[in-house]
């Protein structure tokens, strides 16, 4: 119990240390195979001691399945179980074979966070049943009284398991399927009894044995795949954006004046000049020019203003290079005003020249 505390405990300290991934999501299945190693156990008997007596294996096979579903934020739970086998060594001839059923809880570590993305680590703890099967062990050893004996054991024990899981996936570039590896470290902790013959070179007896537990560790590569696992998402497109449309040009311009002045200021020769280069990119026929005034004069005095004002805007533009002839020019005096005003208010944009590019 003290075991599983332990590696709950672990687990519960691991996980708030990494952000939310999601290497799998939704069912999966894998499967794997490798290498088992039982730790050495003492042996005790009830009626007889086997003094100096061990259980001792060489390293093993082991073969592991399991059906699970990824919650989408990281953790997964699954069914698993296993297989494994090993060889007595030393003293002890024989097998012993284990077979477990887990339920085990599982934490992905997303791989992105340390620059590698194909490589996702992951932890685990499960809880479960275990049998153990010894097959023809024999033992050489002593008993109590220092008489050699030869101790023949074979029998099966069920108890409960627990497990601790340090893994690596690595993704393997086709959709839902990874590589992994994994180190697992297995417990049946509780002691364990099995029935015995012994035979002293006297006699044949019976006797009940019993180990200290059985603490596996295991090495495993294998395969796992997530079955619905989303399609990867389609390659970037580029997109040409359409060429820039060409600048509109204006083909009407404006030009004011000052109260009661047809001279132009320099913000009007600006203006007056942009015109002229305006109807050099423009399909153009001709270039009307309409003087005005404000509301302020008699409507006489302001008709005569506005032919003033726009011969002054013509004059300049044959300086910019338009030909006279292209031109045409009339004064409207007081009348459309731009801003409708009462009569004698002098409005400044009612004091203008109309240039338009027909």
């Amino acid at each position: 119990m003290k075991l599983r505390l332990a590696m709950l405990a672990a687990a519960s300290v691991t996980l708030p240390m990494a952000a939310a991934a999601q290497p799998v999501t939704g069912p999966y299945i894998s499967a794997g195979v490798g290498l088992q190693y039982l730790q050495p156990e003492n042996l005790h008997g009830q009626s007889a001691d086997i003094l100096g007596s061990q259980t001792a294996t060489n390293v093993g096979g082991v073969a592991t399945g399991a059906v699970g579903y990824g919650l989408g934020n990281g953790l997964r739970v699954e069914l698993q179980g296993d297989w494994g086998s090993e060889k007595f060594d030393h003293n002890a001839t024989g097998y012993f074979q284990q077979y477990h059923a887990f339920v085990n809880a599982l934490y992905d570590f997303d791989g992105a966070m340390v620059g590698v993305p194909f490589l996702n680590p992951y932890v685990g703890v499960g809880g479960g049943y275990g049998i153990s099967h010894i097959v023809n062990d024999q033992i050489a050893g002593v008993d109590a009284t220092g008489a050699s004996t030869l101790l023949h054991s074979t029998g099966t024990h069920a108890d409960y398991a627990a497990q601790a899981i340090l893994g690596l996936a690595f993704d393997t570039g086709l959709p839902g399927l990874a590589l992994t590896a994994e180190y697992r470290f297995t417990t049946e902790p509780s002691n364990q009894s099995y029935n015995a013959q012994f035979f002293d070179g006297n006699s044949l007896g019976r006797v009940k044995i019993r180990t200290d537990g059985e603490f596996d560790h295991q090495a495993i590569v294998g395969l796992r795949y997530a079955l619905f696992s989303p399609p990867p998402p389609p390659p970037p497109t580029t997109v040409t954006p359409p060429p820039p449309l060409p600048p509109q040009v204006a083909r009407t311009y404006l030009v004011f004046f000052d109260w009661d002045h047809a001279d132009l200021t320099a913000r009007a020769r600006q203006i007056v000049a942009e015109a002229a280069s305006a109807s050099t990119h423009v399909q153009t026929t001709r270039i009307e020019v309409n003087g005005y005034t404000d509301l302020s004069g008699t409507p006489a005095y302001n008709h005569r203003l506005s032919v003033r004002r726009a011969q002054s805007v013509e004059a300049e533009l044959v300086k910019d290079g338009v030909a006279k002839s292209e031109i045409s020019i009339q004064g409207f005096g007081e009348t459309h005003p731009l801003v409708p005003t009462a009569k004698g208010v002098r409005e400044p944009q009612n004091r203008r020249v109309e240039i338009i590019l027909k």
